[in-house]
Protein backbone atom coordinates (compact mmCIF):
# COMPACT_ATOMS: atom_id res chain seq x y z
CA UNK A 1 0.00 0.00 0.00
CA UNK A 2 1.28 3.44 -0.59
CA UNK A 3 2.34 5.68 2.10
CA UNK A 4 -0.39 8.08 3.92
CA UNK A 5 -0.05 11.54 3.56
CA UNK A 6 -0.95 13.65 6.67
CA UNK A 7 -4.45 14.57 4.66
CA UNK A 8 -5.12 10.84 4.87
CA UNK A 9 -4.71 10.54 0.97
CA UNK A 10 -2.17 8.25 -0.32
CA UNK A 11 0.62 9.47 -2.20
CA UNK A 12 -0.92 8.09 -5.72
CA UNK A 13 -3.65 10.75 -5.46
CA UNK A 14 -1.76 13.83 -6.05
CA UNK A 15 -0.32 12.39 -9.06
CA UNK A 16 -3.50 11.36 -10.59
CA UNK A 17 -5.27 14.93 -8.87
CA UNK A 18 -2.47 16.37 -11.41
CA UNK A 19 -3.05 14.28 -14.34
CA UNK A 20 -6.80 15.05 -14.33
CA UNK A 21 -6.01 19.23 -13.49
CA UNK A 22 -3.75 18.83 -16.58
CA UNK A 23 -6.18 17.26 -18.66
CA UNK A 24 -8.83 19.33 -17.97
CA UNK A 25 -7.01 22.61 -18.19
CA UNK A 26 -6.60 21.71 -21.97
CA UNK A 27 -10.17 20.75 -22.61
CA UNK A 28 -11.66 23.72 -21.03
CA UNK A 29 -9.70 26.08 -22.34
CA UNK A 30 -11.10 25.42 -25.79
CA UNK A 31 -14.28 24.31 -23.88
CA UNK A 32 -14.53 28.33 -22.65
CA UNK A 33 -14.18 29.81 -26.12
CA UNK A 34 -15.25 26.94 -29.02
CA UNK A 35 -19.07 28.43 -29.49
CA UNK A 36 -17.71 31.89 -29.64
CA UNK A 37 -15.47 30.92 -31.84
CA UNK A 38 -17.90 29.05 -34.35
CA UNK A 39 -19.66 32.55 -34.71
CA UNK A 40 -16.60 34.67 -34.99
CA UNK A 41 -14.43 32.86 -36.77
CA UNK A 42 -16.41 30.02 -38.99
CA UNK A 43 -19.44 32.08 -39.58
CA UNK A 44 -21.66 30.50 -37.79
CA UNK A 45 -25.09 31.78 -36.30
CA UNK A 46 -25.83 31.43 -33.00
CA UNK A 47 -28.38 28.05 -33.39
CA UNK A 48 -25.90 26.28 -35.91
CA UNK A 49 -22.90 26.72 -33.43
CA UNK A 50 -24.88 25.67 -30.34
CA UNK A 51 -26.03 22.07 -32.43
CA UNK A 52 -22.21 22.03 -34.19
CA UNK A 53 -20.97 22.28 -29.80
CA UNK A 54 -23.37 19.75 -29.25
CA UNK A 55 -22.42 17.38 -31.47
CA UNK A 56 -18.47 17.51 -30.79
CA UNK A 57 -19.49 17.92 -26.81
CA UNK A 58 -21.54 14.37 -27.60
CA UNK A 59 -18.35 12.55 -29.47
CA UNK A 60 -16.32 13.76 -26.98
CA UNK A 61 -18.18 12.21 -23.72
CA UNK A 62 -20.05 9.28 -26.36
CA UNK A 63 -16.40 7.72 -27.27
CA UNK A 64 -15.11 7.38 -22.92
CA UNK A 65 -17.24 3.80 -22.59
CA UNK A 66 -14.57 2.90 -25.84
CA UNK A 67 -11.96 4.37 -23.94
CA UNK A 68 -12.84 2.50 -20.72
CA UNK A 69 -12.89 -0.84 -22.37
CA UNK A 70 -9.75 -0.39 -24.10
CA UNK A 71 -8.70 0.23 -20.62
CA UNK A 72 -9.83 -2.75 -19.16
CA UNK A 73 -9.55 -5.58 -21.65
CA UNK A 74 -6.88 -4.71 -24.33
CA UNK A 75 -4.28 -2.09 -23.47
CA UNK A 76 -4.50 -1.59 -19.57
CA UNK A 77 -5.74 1.59 -17.47
CA UNK A 78 -2.57 3.18 -17.36
CA UNK A 79 -0.78 2.53 -21.11
CA UNK A 80 -4.60 3.71 -22.42
CA UNK A 81 -4.26 7.21 -20.24
CA UNK A 82 -1.14 8.10 -22.26
CA UNK A 83 -2.49 7.05 -25.40
CA UNK A 84 -5.38 9.56 -24.58
CA UNK A 85 -3.52 12.33 -23.57
CA UNK A 86 -1.23 12.10 -26.46
CA UNK A 87 -3.90 12.06 -29.00
CA UNK A 88 -5.59 15.52 -27.06
CA UNK A 89 -1.90 16.81 -27.37
CA UNK A 90 -1.97 16.92 -31.42
CA UNK A 91 -5.44 17.92 -31.71
CA UNK A 92 -5.03 21.10 -29.51
CA UNK A 93 -1.63 21.58 -31.54
CA UNK A 94 -3.75 21.19 -34.52
CA UNK A 95 -6.26 23.80 -33.27
CA UNK A 96 -3.88 26.04 -33.12
CA UNK A 97 -2.28 26.14 -36.66
CA UNK A 98 -5.77 25.70 -38.45
CA UNK A 99 -7.01 29.35 -38.06
CA UNK A 100 -10.36 29.54 -39.94
CA UNK A 101 -9.97 26.73 -42.21
CA UNK A 102 -12.87 24.83 -41.60
CA UNK A 103 -11.64 21.23 -42.40
CA UNK A 104 -8.99 21.90 -40.35
CA UNK A 105 -10.94 22.88 -37.27
CA UNK A 106 -12.81 20.15 -37.57
CA UNK A 107 -10.09 17.59 -37.90
CA UNK A 108 -8.43 18.72 -35.23
CA UNK A 109 -11.78 18.12 -33.11
CA UNK A 110 -11.72 14.43 -34.00
CA UNK A 111 -8.42 14.90 -32.70
CA UNK A 112 -9.86 15.83 -29.27
CA UNK A 113 -13.19 13.97 -29.29
CA UNK A 114 -11.43 10.87 -29.79
CA UNK A 115 -8.29 11.43 -27.47
CA UNK A 116 -10.79 13.01 -24.88
CA UNK A 117 -12.86 9.63 -25.33
CA UNK A 118 -9.55 7.45 -25.03
CA UNK A 119 -8.23 9.15 -22.12
CA UNK A 120 -11.30 9.89 -20.03
CA UNK A 121 -12.81 6.73 -17.61
CA UNK A 122 -9.03 5.92 -16.93
CA UNK A 123 -7.63 8.42 -14.45
CA UNK A 124 -11.25 7.41 -12.99
CA UNK A 125 -10.79 4.32 -13.15
CA UNK A 126 -6.94 4.32 -11.26
CA UNK A 127 -8.57 6.80 -8.91
CA UNK A 128 -10.94 3.61 -7.83
CA UNK A 129 -8.06 1.00 -7.40
CA UNK A 130 -5.99 3.27 -4.83
CA UNK A 131 -9.05 3.61 -2.91
CA UNK A 132 -10.71 -0.06 -3.40
CA UNK A 133 -10.16 -0.80 0.30
CA UNK A 134 -10.99 2.38 1.49
CA UNK A 135 -14.86 3.04 0.92
CA UNK A 136 -15.19 5.17 3.69
CA UNK A 137 -13.21 7.46 1.72
CA UNK A 138 -14.44 7.48 -1.57
CA UNK A 139 -16.96 10.62 -1.78
CA UNK A 140 -14.09 12.29 -0.31
CA UNK A 141 -11.57 11.17 -2.42
CA UNK A 142 -13.92 12.02 -5.77
CA UNK A 143 -14.89 15.49 -4.63
CA UNK A 144 -11.47 16.41 -4.33
CA UNK A 145 -10.52 14.76 -7.48
CA UNK A 146 -13.23 16.44 -8.75
CA UNK A 147 -12.11 20.02 -7.42
CA UNK A 148 -8.73 18.74 -9.96
CA UNK A 149 -11.31 18.96 -12.61
CA UNK A 150 -12.09 22.67 -11.66
CA UNK A 151 -8.95 24.23 -10.50
CA UNK A 152 -7.98 23.26 -14.28
CA UNK A 153 -10.32 24.38 -15.80
CA UNK A 154 -11.08 27.77 -13.69
CA UNK A 155 -6.76 28.75 -14.66
CA UNK A 156 -7.90 28.12 -18.63
CA UNK A 157 -10.93 29.64 -18.80
CA UNK A 158 -9.47 32.81 -17.82
CA UNK A 159 -6.62 32.25 -19.33
CA UNK A 160 -7.18 31.49 -22.59
CA UNK A 161 -10.05 33.94 -23.66
CA UNK A 162 -8.22 36.74 -22.43
CA UNK A 163 -5.11 35.43 -24.55
CA UNK A 164 -7.01 34.74 -26.98
CA UNK A 165 -8.63 38.15 -27.41
CA UNK A 166 -5.60 39.58 -26.89
CA UNK A 167 -3.08 38.07 -29.18
CA UNK A 168 -5.53 35.80 -31.54
CA UNK A 169 -7.08 32.07 -30.28
CA UNK A 170 -4.19 30.18 -31.86
CA UNK A 171 -1.89 31.24 -28.98
CA UNK A 172 -4.79 30.73 -26.70
CA UNK A 173 -4.95 26.76 -27.86
CA UNK A 174 -1.57 26.13 -28.32
CA UNK A 175 -1.85 26.90 -24.64
CA UNK A 176 -4.52 24.06 -24.41
CA UNK A 177 -1.71 21.89 -26.26
CA UNK A 178 0.80 23.02 -23.35
CA UNK A 179 -1.85 21.81 -20.64
CA UNK A 180 -1.71 18.15 -22.06
CA UNK A 181 2.03 18.48 -22.70
CA UNK A 182 2.39 18.41 -18.92
CA UNK A 183 -0.06 16.33 -18.08
CA UNK A 184 2.40 13.50 -19.94
CA UNK A 185 5.17 14.32 -18.50
CA UNK A 186 3.75 14.55 -15.22
CA UNK A 187 2.13 10.76 -15.48
CA UNK A 188 5.81 9.91 -16.98
CA UNK A 189 7.72 11.47 -14.38
CA UNK A 190 5.16 10.26 -11.54
CA UNK A 191 4.04 6.75 -12.61
CA UNK A 192 6.24 4.93 -10.37
CA UNK A 193 3.65 5.88 -7.17
CA UNK A 194 0.49 4.03 -9.13
CA UNK A 195 3.06 0.63 -10.08
CA UNK A 196 1.00 -2.24 -9.86
CA UNK A 197 -2.13 -0.48 -9.57
CA UNK A 198 -4.23 -1.61 -13.22
CA UNK A 199 -6.57 -3.31 -15.27
CA UNK A 200 -5.39 -7.30 -15.20
CA UNK A 201 -4.33 -6.80 -18.83
CA UNK A 202 -1.89 -3.48 -17.65
CA UNK A 203 -0.35 -6.21 -15.77
CA UNK A 204 0.74 -7.91 -18.52
CA UNK A 205 3.27 -7.15 -21.61
CA UNK A 206 1.82 -5.14 -24.05
CA UNK A 207 1.05 -6.67 -27.01
CA UNK A 208 2.19 -4.64 -29.88
CA UNK A 209 -0.45 -6.08 -32.42
CA UNK A 210 -3.37 -4.96 -30.08
CA UNK A 211 -1.54 -1.65 -29.98
CA UNK A 212 -1.05 -1.22 -33.63
CA UNK A 213 -4.89 -2.71 -33.95
CA UNK A 214 -6.13 -0.04 -31.25
CA UNK A 215 -3.65 3.32 -32.83
CA UNK A 216 -5.16 2.28 -36.21
CA UNK A 217 -8.93 2.05 -34.98
CA UNK A 218 -8.17 5.71 -33.32
CA UNK A 219 -7.00 7.01 -37.06
CA UNK A 220 -10.25 5.86 -38.36
CA UNK A 221 -12.48 7.11 -35.99
CA UNK A 222 -10.75 10.60 -35.86
CA UNK A 223 -11.63 11.05 -39.19
CA UNK A 224 -15.35 10.19 -39.31
CA UNK A 225 -15.69 12.07 -36.30
CA UNK A 226 -14.13 15.15 -38.30
CA UNK A 227 -16.31 14.22 -41.24
CA UNK A 228 -19.27 13.83 -38.80
CA UNK A 229 -18.97 17.39 -37.84
CA UNK A 230 -20.10 18.49 -41.30
CA UNK A 231 -23.03 15.68 -41.24
CA UNK A 232 -24.87 16.22 -37.79
CA UNK A 233 -27.75 13.63 -38.68
CA UNK A 234 -25.20 10.75 -39.00
CA UNK A 235 -23.44 12.00 -35.95
CA UNK A 236 -26.78 11.64 -34.24
CA UNK A 237 -27.51 8.48 -35.27
CA UNK A 238 -24.04 7.47 -34.67
CA UNK A 239 -24.32 8.56 -30.85
CA UNK A 240 -27.95 6.98 -30.83
CA UNK A 241 -26.33 3.37 -32.05
CA UNK A 242 -23.53 3.80 -29.35
CA UNK A 243 -25.59 4.79 -26.81
CA UNK A 244 -28.47 2.03 -27.22
CA UNK A 245 -25.52 -0.38 -27.54
CA UNK A 246 -23.72 0.85 -24.28
CA UNK A 247 -27.46 0.35 -22.31
CA UNK A 248 -27.97 -3.05 -23.91
CA UNK A 249 -24.59 -4.39 -22.59
CA UNK A 250 -25.62 -2.64 -19.11
CA UNK A 251 -29.21 -4.33 -19.67
CA UNK A 252 -27.23 -7.66 -19.82
CA UNK A 253 -24.93 -6.96 -17.21
CA UNK A 254 -27.77 -6.03 -14.84
CA UNK A 255 -29.63 -9.61 -15.85
CA UNK A 256 -26.69 -11.80 -15.71
CA UNK A 257 -25.69 -10.60 -12.12
CA UNK A 258 -27.96 -11.68 -9.04
CA UNK A 259 -29.07 -10.60 -5.37
CA UNK A 260 -27.13 -7.56 -3.87
CA UNK A 261 -25.07 -6.90 -7.00
CA UNK A 262 -27.97 -6.77 -9.45
CA UNK A 263 -30.37 -4.06 -6.69
CA UNK A 264 -26.92 -1.97 -6.94
CA UNK A 265 -26.79 -2.50 -10.61
CA UNK A 266 -30.46 -1.31 -11.14
CA UNK A 267 -29.77 2.13 -8.63
CA UNK A 268 -26.78 2.97 -10.74
CA UNK A 269 -28.42 2.93 -13.85
CA UNK A 270 -31.45 4.93 -12.55
CA UNK A 271 -28.88 7.61 -10.91
CA UNK A 272 -27.18 7.85 -14.40
CA UNK A 273 -30.57 8.42 -16.23
CA UNK A 274 -31.44 11.34 -13.57
CA UNK A 275 -27.64 12.74 -14.36
CA UNK A 276 -28.82 13.14 -17.91
CA UNK A 277 -30.91 15.78 -16.64
CA UNK A 278 -28.26 17.39 -14.83
CA UNK A 279 -25.75 17.29 -17.90
CA UNK A 280 -28.80 19.04 -19.80
CA UNK A 281 -28.49 21.80 -17.56
CA UNK A 282 -24.29 22.17 -17.61
CA UNK A 283 -24.42 21.86 -21.25
CA UNK A 284 -26.08 25.61 -21.12
CA UNK A 285 -23.19 27.43 -19.14
CA UNK A 286 -20.16 27.36 -22.28
CA UNK A 287 -23.99 27.83 -24.91
CA UNK A 288 -27.12 29.63 -23.96
CA UNK A 289 -25.62 31.39 -20.59
CA UNK A 290 -22.42 32.34 -22.06
CA UNK A 291 -24.00 34.08 -24.92
CA UNK A 292 -26.85 35.36 -22.41
CA UNK A 293 -23.56 36.96 -20.50
CA UNK A 294 -22.04 38.25 -23.61
CA UNK A 295 -25.55 40.30 -24.59
CA UNK A 296 -27.20 40.96 -21.29
CA UNK A 297 -25.17 41.46 -18.27
CA UNK A 298 -22.95 43.83 -17.28
CA UNK A 299 -19.25 43.34 -18.49
CA UNK A 300 -17.75 44.39 -15.02
CA UNK A 301 -17.41 42.53 -11.50
CA UNK A 302 -15.93 43.92 -7.92
CA UNK A 303 -14.76 47.00 -10.24
CA UNK A 304 -13.09 45.26 -12.54
CA UNK A 305 -13.82 45.54 -16.54
CA UNK A 306 -14.55 42.14 -17.94
CA UNK A 307 -13.12 42.89 -21.99
CA UNK A 308 -13.93 39.07 -22.39
CA UNK A 309 -17.16 37.65 -21.07
CA UNK A 310 -16.48 34.26 -21.82
CA UNK A 311 -14.47 34.89 -18.19
CA UNK A 312 -17.51 34.68 -16.43
CA UNK A 313 -17.89 30.92 -16.95
CA UNK A 314 -15.05 30.50 -14.42
CA UNK A 315 -17.68 31.27 -11.66
CA UNK A 316 -18.17 27.73 -12.48
CA UNK A 317 -15.16 26.36 -11.00
CA UNK A 318 -14.90 29.30 -8.63
CA UNK A 319 -17.72 28.05 -6.67
CA UNK A 320 -16.45 24.27 -6.90
CA UNK A 321 -13.11 25.43 -5.82
CA UNK A 322 -13.94 26.87 -2.48
CA UNK A 323 -16.57 24.01 -2.07
CA UNK A 324 -15.16 21.11 -2.75
CA UNK A 325 -12.53 20.51 0.23
CA UNK A 326 -15.96 21.59 2.67
CA UNK A 327 -17.73 18.90 1.09
CA UNK A 328 -15.13 16.71 1.09
CA UNK A 329 -14.50 16.65 5.08
CA UNK A 330 -18.59 16.73 5.86
CA UNK A 331 -18.52 13.25 3.86
CA UNK A 332 -15.64 12.19 5.57
CA UNK A 333 -16.44 13.30 9.09
CA UNK A 334 -20.52 11.98 8.92
CA UNK A 335 -19.46 9.13 7.07
CA UNK A 336 -17.25 7.81 9.70
CA UNK A 337 -20.62 8.60 12.18
CA UNK A 338 -22.69 6.26 9.20
CA UNK A 339 -24.93 9.80 9.39
CA UNK A 340 -23.84 10.86 5.86
CA UNK A 341 -26.95 11.89 3.29
CA UNK A 342 -27.33 8.72 0.97
CA UNK A 343 -26.16 9.28 -2.85
CA UNK A 344 -29.44 9.10 -4.24
CA UNK A 345 -30.34 11.61 -1.68
CA UNK A 346 -27.47 13.78 -2.89
CA UNK A 347 -28.45 13.59 -6.20
CA UNK A 348 -32.02 14.76 -5.88
CA UNK A 349 -30.49 17.96 -3.55
CA UNK A 350 -28.21 18.63 -5.97
CA UNK A 351 -31.43 18.90 -8.63
CA UNK A 352 -32.77 21.19 -6.54
CA UNK A 353 -30.14 23.63 -6.78
CA UNK A 354 -29.76 23.17 -10.33
CA UNK A 355 -33.51 24.52 -10.45
CA UNK A 356 -32.94 27.67 -8.48
CA UNK A 357 -30.21 28.46 -10.51
CA UNK A 358 -32.52 28.75 -13.65
CA UNK A 359 -35.22 30.50 -11.79
CA UNK A 360 -32.66 33.13 -10.48
CA UNK A 361 -31.96 33.80 -14.14
CA UNK A 362 -35.37 34.23 -15.29
CA UNK A 363 -36.73 36.22 -12.42
CA UNK A 364 -33.46 38.97 -13.07
CA UNK A 365 -34.89 40.04 -16.23
CA UNK A 366 -37.46 42.31 -14.00
CA UNK A 367 -34.40 43.98 -12.80
CA UNK A 368 -32.46 44.59 -15.87
CA UNK A 369 -31.96 48.37 -16.80
CA UNK A 370 -33.47 50.44 -19.37
CA UNK A 371 -30.63 49.16 -21.61
CA UNK A 372 -31.97 45.36 -20.74
CA UNK A 373 -28.40 44.85 -19.07
CA UNK A 374 -28.79 42.84 -15.39
CA UNK A 375 -26.44 43.13 -12.84
CA UNK A 376 -23.79 40.23 -12.85
CA UNK A 377 -24.52 39.09 -9.64
CA UNK A 378 -27.49 37.28 -10.71
CA UNK A 379 -25.02 35.06 -12.94
CA UNK A 380 -22.97 34.99 -9.53
CA UNK A 381 -25.70 33.77 -7.76
CA UNK A 382 -27.02 31.57 -10.62
CA UNK A 383 -23.39 29.51 -10.95
CA UNK A 384 -23.32 28.84 -6.99
CA UNK A 385 -26.14 27.21 -7.47
CA UNK A 386 -25.37 25.35 -10.23
CA UNK A 387 -21.91 24.64 -9.01
CA UNK A 388 -23.24 23.12 -5.87
CA UNK A 389 -25.56 20.94 -7.18
CA UNK A 390 -23.05 19.88 -9.81
CA UNK A 391 -20.48 18.77 -6.88
CA UNK A 392 -23.34 16.55 -5.34
CA UNK A 393 -24.70 15.13 -8.84
CA UNK A 394 -21.67 15.23 -11.06
CA UNK A 395 -18.63 14.92 -8.87
CA UNK A 396 -19.75 12.10 -6.92
CA UNK A 397 -20.98 10.12 -10.32
CA UNK A 398 -17.60 8.52 -10.01
CA UNK A 399 -17.73 7.91 -6.22
CA UNK A 400 -21.46 6.28 -6.88
CA UNK A 401 -19.26 4.00 -9.94
CA UNK A 402 -17.34 3.24 -7.67
CA UNK A 403 -19.35 2.18 -5.05
CA UNK A 404 -22.20 0.14 -6.77
CA UNK A 405 -20.52 -0.91 -9.71
CA UNK A 406 -17.83 -4.45 -9.51
CA UNK A 407 -14.29 -4.08 -10.39
CA UNK A 408 -14.27 -6.17 -12.92
CA UNK A 409 -17.11 -3.79 -14.84
CA UNK A 410 -15.44 -0.76 -13.41
CA UNK A 411 -14.13 1.18 -16.63
CA UNK A 412 -16.40 0.08 -19.13
CA UNK A 413 -19.27 1.65 -16.70
CA UNK A 414 -16.96 4.91 -15.79
CA UNK A 415 -18.05 5.17 -20.02
CA UNK A 416 -21.55 4.94 -19.06
CA UNK A 417 -21.60 7.43 -17.38
CA UNK A 418 -19.58 9.54 -19.41
CA UNK A 419 -22.27 8.71 -21.97
CA UNK A 420 -24.65 10.33 -20.26
CA UNK A 421 -22.82 14.03 -20.87
CA UNK A 422 -22.87 12.70 -24.74
CA UNK A 423 -26.68 12.11 -24.75
CA UNK A 424 -27.15 15.38 -22.35
CA UNK A 425 -24.84 17.45 -24.96
CA UNK A 426 -27.08 16.95 -27.83
CA UNK A 427 -30.40 17.41 -26.03
CA UNK A 428 -28.43 20.71 -24.28
CA UNK A 429 -27.60 21.95 -27.25
CA UNK A 430 -30.92 21.59 -28.63
CA UNK A 431 -32.11 23.37 -25.53
CA UNK A 432 -29.64 26.05 -25.90
CA UNK A 433 -31.16 26.86 -29.79
CA UNK A 434 -34.26 28.12 -27.99
CA UNK A 435 -32.37 31.63 -26.96
CA UNK A 436 -31.30 32.39 -30.43
CA UNK A 437 -32.09 35.58 -32.23
CA UNK A 438 -31.27 36.30 -35.92
CA UNK A 439 -27.71 37.75 -36.19
CA UNK A 440 -29.00 41.06 -37.17
CA UNK A 441 -30.20 41.49 -33.54
CA UNK A 442 -28.06 42.70 -31.24
CA UNK A 443 -30.44 44.92 -28.85
CA UNK A 444 -30.23 43.52 -25.63
CA UNK A 445 -34.05 44.66 -25.12
CA UNK A 446 -34.56 42.05 -27.54
CA UNK A 447 -32.67 39.36 -26.16
CA UNK A 448 -33.58 39.85 -22.66
CA UNK A 449 -37.11 38.24 -22.91
CA UNK A 450 -36.28 35.40 -24.75
CA UNK A 451 -33.58 34.62 -22.48
CA UNK A 452 -35.33 34.90 -19.44
CA UNK A 453 -38.79 33.24 -20.53
CA UNK A 454 -36.58 29.96 -21.84
CA UNK A 455 -34.35 29.84 -18.34
CA UNK A 456 -37.71 30.19 -16.35
CA UNK A 457 -39.38 27.13 -18.56
CA UNK A 458 -36.06 25.65 -17.52
CA UNK A 459 -36.06 25.73 -13.83
CA UNK A 460 -40.06 24.96 -13.71
CA UNK A 461 -39.56 21.81 -15.81
CA UNK A 462 -36.41 21.10 -13.49
CA UNK A 463 -38.47 21.88 -10.07
CA UNK A 464 -40.77 19.20 -11.50
CA UNK A 465 -37.71 16.24 -11.90
CA UNK A 466 -36.35 17.38 -8.54
CA UNK A 467 -39.60 16.24 -7.08
CA UNK A 468 -39.95 12.75 -8.76
CA UNK A 469 -36.32 12.25 -7.35
CA UNK A 470 -36.97 12.92 -3.82
CA UNK A 471 -39.82 10.56 -4.24
CA UNK A 472 -37.42 7.79 -5.58
CA UNK A 473 -34.81 8.32 -2.66
CA UNK A 474 -36.22 5.53 -0.54
CA UNK A 475 -36.35 3.16 -3.05
CA UNK A 476 -32.61 3.71 -4.23
CA UNK A 477 -31.74 3.28 -0.89
CA UNK A 478 -33.03 -0.14 -0.06
CA UNK A 479 -31.73 -1.15 -3.52
CA UNK A 480 -28.01 -0.08 -2.59
CA UNK A 481 -28.17 -0.99 1.29
CA UNK A 482 -29.42 -4.51 0.20
CA UNK A 483 -27.42 -8.08 1.47
CA UNK A 484 -27.31 -10.85 -0.05
CA UNK A 485 -28.49 -13.95 2.26
CA UNK A 486 -25.75 -15.78 4.21
CA UNK A 487 -26.06 -19.43 4.19
CA UNK A 488 -25.75 -20.92 7.66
Amino acid sequence: METVQKAGHPKAFNMIFFLEFWERFGYYGLQAVLASFFVKSLGMDDAESFVVFGAFSAMVYGYVSIGGYIGDKVLGTQRTILLGAVTLMLGYTLMAIAGSDKSMVFLALGFVACGNGIFKANPSSLLSKVYQNNEAQLDSAFTMYYMAVNVGSFFSMILVPIVGGSYGLDLGFGICAAGLVIAILNFIFFRRLVKGLDSPVGKEPLSMRKFAVVVLGLLLAIFVSAWMLTNLTVAHWFLAIVGTGVFLVFFKMIFEAKGAERSKLIAAFVLIIEAIVFFTLYQQMPTSLNFFAIKNVEHSLLGMTINDPEVFQTLNPFWIMLASPILAWLYTHFGKKDQDMSMPGKFAFGMCLCAISFLILGFSAKFANAQGIVSVWWLVASYFFQSMGELLISGLGLSMISKLVPQRMIGFLMGAWFLTTAIAAVIGGWVATLTTVPKSVVDPLVTLPIYANVFNEIGIVTVVIAILMIATVPTLNRLINKKDRVEN
